[in-house]
């Protein structure tokens, strides 16, 4: 009997032995000695007696016994050897009462190699084993600018938090991002349950990814893991049934195999294409039932929040333009994974077959739900999405901002205008940097003081009482509940505000061009699981969703300045973000003309030379503002969520 495994084992070893071998590549064993002999290490470490995944067994730490095996560790020498007739008596003891005597080996970039036990790991291999005992020694590569360098070593910080190594990943960030993901902190140490939790989350999914060819395509399982926690979350892995994770790895299929490249994003910056008249299919054979159900789901309701408040008005819109053509319902307060869940399947058994999600916070279930039901038509309010699978709008606001910025530039005084900001977000840092261009643009000795409203420690107070700041620009939006005159642009000095200026988000228009180009038939629609292009809508004043409201206190001529101004920015004549631009650490931008792209303009993590503050990170945020910006942080801001 054990000779005929060995048979079967030793035709394994020949098959890998002439597979490699056509395709070129080594047909033994690795041998580490050869590889550390053109490698700088910088220390070993004793790591005693752990599992070790016999996937990542690799080869052996010296060349003896390396023409034995195949690169699959199955036994290369013929049937008749001293070798093969050792190999089935460890087999038959392997049957009997197990192999129970840990291997030695020494371990190298996330790769053991054997120094005792060559044998135990051709069985247990041969067994399909997952894991074995052993006494492992790391030798640790000097630091470098190499890709897989830089990946070990953040794989280290991960180890020492989580003693995790049965999974490894191909792309630098992936282990910040994967604490990100699950919700652990960046010095937080994992317990047993932890360790247990994740372990039985991580063999489920990879059993299902193998199981459909997944060690076929060119990312690793632990990538593939990523891809999937990134869309499907992890807060609820662990009570769904195994079915369910067979369907979601299905839907995301095609993620893997674009992985590591993102969907082209595909930015909509005007209304024109939601204008085209009724194609005459449509009109003679009508493709929307009506009347129209679309629901909004919010995170806050607008009551507690100026943001859903302004959203909620766009609904209302929606309602007066289309009459009876349309029926609306908003769903508020979904801030949980439970509530969100239990607002869509409200909405979708209610017949709602168009869906807006109004916050980043909802991006992840908006993808869930958008790759479950494809008939549906979901958009989330996000900007810079590379998802293919739905569809995002927000809007350029910084437009509106730089002419309050240069409203603030002609009417200050004193040079020193402040600008209190929130959440760090894509988007943000725009609307700081152009309102700090337009002040610059008609005051070239402008400074901007950046304060953030969301920062734990914060100087709003101190901004607000400053003697020489006479005008502030302040939050955006404001809740008709609350009684406040510190919004827009407005002169700090005296004993109540004097608001001046103030930008617009007119949700009404883009959702009222968006439902038209549905109800007329000249919504474009592409496959829903296609993830090769991410539609974005980013519309600015020329649309009517960016606007500016100005005082009476503003002189005439300054308005017709700042009429001007719009004009040419609505028209494309102007740019705000034309022309030469300094950062606080240097040059930016060079050019006479024209102006940075919109996706440079979108991803900025710099602030203009003129502006007196910073970026915070994640940490420094108070823990709500947290929530928040770790799903649309930019760059400089989620540096801190995982520090490793």
């Amino acid at each position: 009997m054990t000779k005929e495994i060995y048979e079967k084992a030793h035709k394994l070893a020949l098959k890998q032995f002439r597979s490699d071998s056509s395709h070129g590549t080594y047909p033994y064993l690795q041998v580490l000695d050869e590889i550390l002999s053109y490698t700088e290490t910088s220390a070993e470490v004793d790591l005693g007696l752990i599992d070790i995944p016999l996937e990542f067994v690799a080869g052996t730490k010296s060349a003896g016994r390396t023409n034995a095996f195949a690169s699959n560790f199955m036994p290369l020498l013929s049937e008749d050897s001293e070798f093969a007739m050792k190999w089935c008596s460890l087999y038959k003891t392997h049957l009997d009462e197990g192999i129970r005597d840990p291997i030695k080996v020494y371990e190298f970039m996330n790769r053991f190699y054997v120094v005792e036990g060559n044998k135990r790991v051709s069985i247990l291999k041969f067994c399909d084993a997952v894991t074995v005992p052993a006494y492992v020694t790391r030798i640790i590569p000097k630091r470098n600018d190499s890709k897989e360098n830089q990946i070990y070593y953040e794989y280290l910080r991960f180890y020492q938090l989580s003693k995790v190594n049965y999974f490894y990943f191909t792309q630098i960030g992936s282990y910040k991002k994967l604490l990100q993901l699950i919700g652990k902190k960046p010095d937080h140490v994992w317990d047993e349950d932890e360790k247990r939790d994740f372990y039985s989350c991580y063999v489920r999914f990879s059993d299902i990814f193998e199981k459909k060819g997944g060690k076929k395509l060119a990312l690793s399982t632990g990538d593939a893991f990523l891809v999937y926690l990134d869309i499907y979350g992890y807060e609820d892995f662990s009570q769904k049934e195994y079915t369910q994770i067979q369907k979601d790895v299905l839907r995301i299929w095609d993620d893997f195999l674009m992985y590591p490249k993102k969907p082209k994003i595909e930015l909509s910056m005007d209304a024109q294409d939601v204008r085209k008249k009724k194609p005459l299919f449509n009109r003679i054979l009508p493709q929307i039932s009506i009347p129209l159900k679309i629901a909004f789901i919010h995170t806050k309701s607008s009551d507690t929040s100026a943001w859903t408040y302004g959203h909620e008005l766009g609904r209302l819109h929606l309602k007066d333009v289309f009459y009876n053509d349309v029926q609306t319902k908003a769903f508020s307060n979904a801030d949980t994974l439970a509530d969100g869940r239990r607002c869509f399947d409200q909405a979708i058994s209610e017949g709602c077959s168009v869906i807006f999600t109004t916050s980043p916070r909802l991006l992840s279930l908006s993808i869930q739900y958008a790759m479950k039901y494809p008939k549906l038509k979901i958009l989330n309010c996000s900007l810079n999405t590379n998802c293919g699978h739905l569809r995002t709008y927000y809007g350029r606001l910084y437009e509106a901002k730089f002419l309050m910025g240069a409203i603030a530039g002609i009417m200050s005084k004193t040079d020193h205008i402040g600008y209190i900001a929130d959440y760090p977000l894509y988007g943000m840092i725009s609307n700081i940097n152009s309102f700090a261009l337009g002040a610059k643009m008609v005051n070239p000795d402008a400074k901007v003081h950046l304060e953030w409203s969301t920062q734990k420690e914060n100087h709003l107070d101190a901004l607000l009482q400053d003697p020489k700041i006479s005008f502030i620009s302040g939050q955006d939006l404001v809740m008709p509940n609350k009684e406040t005159k510190q919004f827009g642009l407005y002169r700090s000095s005296g004993q109540a505000p004097d608001n001046l200026a103030m930008a617009v988000w007119n949700w009404g228009a883009f959702y009222e061009k968006t439902v038209r180009s549905i109800l007329n038939g000249t919504w474009k629609q592409k496959p829903q699981m296609d993830p090769q292009t991410s539609i974005n809508y980013w519309w600015g004043m020329s649309s009517g969703m960016i606007d500016i409201l100005y005082s009476s206190r503003i002189p005439s001529r300054t308005r017709q300045l700042m009429d001007l101004l719009k004009m040419a920015i609505c028209t494309g004549e102007f740019h705000p973000f034309a022309g030469t631009i300094y950062s606080q650490d240097g040059l930016v931008h060079k050019s006479d003309h024209d102006s940075i792209t919109p996706e440079q303009i979108i991803t900025m993590d710099w602030l203009c030379d003129n502006v007196i503050g910073d970026i915070p990170s994640i940490n420094e945020l108070t823990e709500d503002a947290q929530t928040v910006v770790k799903y649309q942080g930019v760059t400089k801001t989620m540096k801190g969520i995982a520090d490793l």
